[in-house]
Formats: structure tokens, sequence, C-alpha cells
């Protein structure tokens, strides 16, 4: 029987590389890869559906789903996860120096409805006592101006949000003292050209994450997979086939490390075992019952934020096929 073709756009992450140079297909699927960086990836995908299978923004997806407008299904894999204490900056006169100085302050976000600033506000807010309505929230482009934030609605009681100048950039804005801080995906230009200005909130940011993981058990995800509805309805072995190469594709990922080619790093493999003592051997765990609670923190941060009208059981966000799968 002939397999079935299928387009997957997503990252070259380390652990998807196997399935985008075509070295790993999925049992019963002729897989063509396409490598592309996630804002053009997900903006295709939700505009268009032009992916069969796509890297996908675990919040437009949960947004999608909770109003019973997703065009796709996703498969409880995250192959984007990141710890967001180290992308909240200050402006370096603006008198903060602890999180709890942030309430009352000017916070630029590049997107309100964005996975980062999901988890930025939550942690804000359940770990130091920042709650979103303390805050005046500025969106806007990061580095560079007239960006059009996705429209915000339903926000929570006393949440207050409003956009920057077309003209303007949060960064700019923040080396000025224009905003008190920001919260971002990425390192914001001042910062990467060594500005004076512009500072960490948690210098120690590696300690403090840390230091979160142990005591919430929180490694943030960002991105999972999905796939178009109708290709689902009508083959849903795919599921499960793709979800098992994701995962052997992370496997091979991880039998690389014992023997890693760069050399001219002289601590990588102590970086290595140090995440492996914090946080096991798999430390980027792919299936439902292993992220289960990080994903009922998510699930209730969004609710919380106004991004969703109900609490969303996270069950409902995958495909059943795939819900048992470890």
């Amino acid at each position: 029987m002939a397999k079935l073709r299928l387009s997957f756009a997503c990252r070259e992450y380390d652990r998807t590389r196997p399935l985008l140079d075509g070295s790993l297909e999925p049992e019963g699927v002729e897989l063509y890869g396409l490598a592309l960086e996630p804002p053009e990836c997900f903006r295709r995908m939700i505009r268009d559906q032009e992916f069969d299978v796509s890297e996908m923004s675990l919040c437009s997806y949960t947004i999608l789903h909770s109003r019973g407008e997703s065009p796709f299904i996703a498969i409880p894999v995250f192959p984007y996860r990141v710890f967001r204490h180290g992308f909240i900056f200050i402006n370096a006169d603006a008198g903060i120096r602890e999180p709890q100085d942030l309430r009352g302050r000017r916070i630029g976000l590049p997107e309100y409805t964005q996975t980062a600033t999901v988890w930025i506000r939550g942690l804000l807010q359940h770990e130091y006592d920042v709650p979103q309505s303390s805050v005046h929230w500025f969106l806007g482009g990061q580095d560079e101006p007239s960006r059009h934030p996705a429209p915000v609605t339903a926000l929570p009681e006393g949440v207050q949000v409003e956009s920057i100048p077309a003209n303007k950039t949060l960064s700019a804005m923040l080396e000025a003292g224009e905003i008190d801080a920001l919260g971002t995906p990425s390192l914001p230009l001042p910062f990467r050209r060594g500005s004076p200005k512009v500072k960490r909130l948690f210098p120690n940011f590696r300690e403090v994450e840390e230091a979160y993981f142990k005591k919430t058990g929180l490694f943030p995800m960002m991105h999972t997979v999905v796939i178009k509805n109708e290709i689902y309805r009508e083959h849903p072995w795919v599921a499960v086939s793709l979800y098992k190469a994701l995962e052997e594709a992370k496997r091979r990922c991880y039998q690389k490390l014992a023997s890693l080619p760069y050399d001219t790093l002289v601590w990588v493999m102590d970086e290595v075992e140090r995440e492996r003592r914090l946080m096991g051997d798999d430390y980027y765990p792919y299936g439902f019952e292993a992220n289960r609670h990080t994903l009922e923190v998510f699930t209730q941060y969004m609710l919380e934020q106004g991004l969703t009208p109900r609490k969303v059981d996270p069950r409902e966000l995958f495909a059943p096929n795939t819900l048992e799968r470890s």
C-alpha cells in the first residue's frame, strides 16, 4: 500500500531534524519536511492551513480550540520549551530591585496572546504576587515598529492594555525609560548591544529557574504539533505514527549527547550532566500524562488572563488515540 504523503512545517530543532531531513520516516507516511521559523509557520498554518502537519503556538491553538474554531488537532508533543524568568527585562533607572516592585509599573509585551507572555504574566502573578491588574501593559513591536499586535478581547476586570505608537518600539521605550519593564520571547536589541540602561529582572536567572523547577515541576512548553482535522478524521492512525516518530527523533538527539562533536565547548558534557541531575534523563517529555500538570497550569493561566472563555480540559486538546502514549 502506498504511503500517505504529508507536509510537515517546523523549526529545525535537534529534536526534529531527522524528520525534516528525511533520515527518519513515520510509519506509513512519506513526510515532506519544511524548516520554517515559528512566526511564519504559525501564520501560514492558521491563516491558510497550508501544511498537513505543523509546529504551532500552544496559546494560539488553545484559543482556537476553546472557541470551537480550530481547523486542526494537536498531538502531545512539545518541540520547544523555555523557562521565562530570564526574559523579563527592566530599565536600570526605574528603581526595580525585586519582582514585587513591578506593581503599578508599565510593562511592555510584543503580544498579549503569545505563549511566552502567558507564562510571564502567570509566574509574576502566582510566584511573586504581581497580579496582572496591578500593571499597565503596553503592546507593540519589540525591535521594529509598526507591528500590529493581535487584538485583545474579554480582558479580566481591571486589566489595562494599550498599544504603543506605531513609530515606536518597546526596546527603545525601555531603554529611554518610557516603560519600566519588558516581557519578551527574545533578547531585546539594547540588551544585545550592551546598553547599561537595560538589564534582567533576574540577573541570576539560571539559579532562579532551577529553583522554580524544583518547587513547581514546571518546564514551560511554548509550542505543540498539530494535524489538519480532515487528515486526522480520514487517517486517525497518522497521529500515533507521528507521535512515535517524534519520540524516536528525540531519542536519537539524546543519544548524540553522549558523543557531542563540539570539542571547543570546554564544559559541554558538564552542562548535559547538570541538566539531567535536575530534570531527569528525559527532560523534554512528550505524552499527555508526563505533561498533565504543566498543561493544567497553562490552561488555568489562559482562563485567568481572559484568553479562553472557559477552563479548557487539557485532554481535549489532543487526538484521543495519543492520550495513552508515553
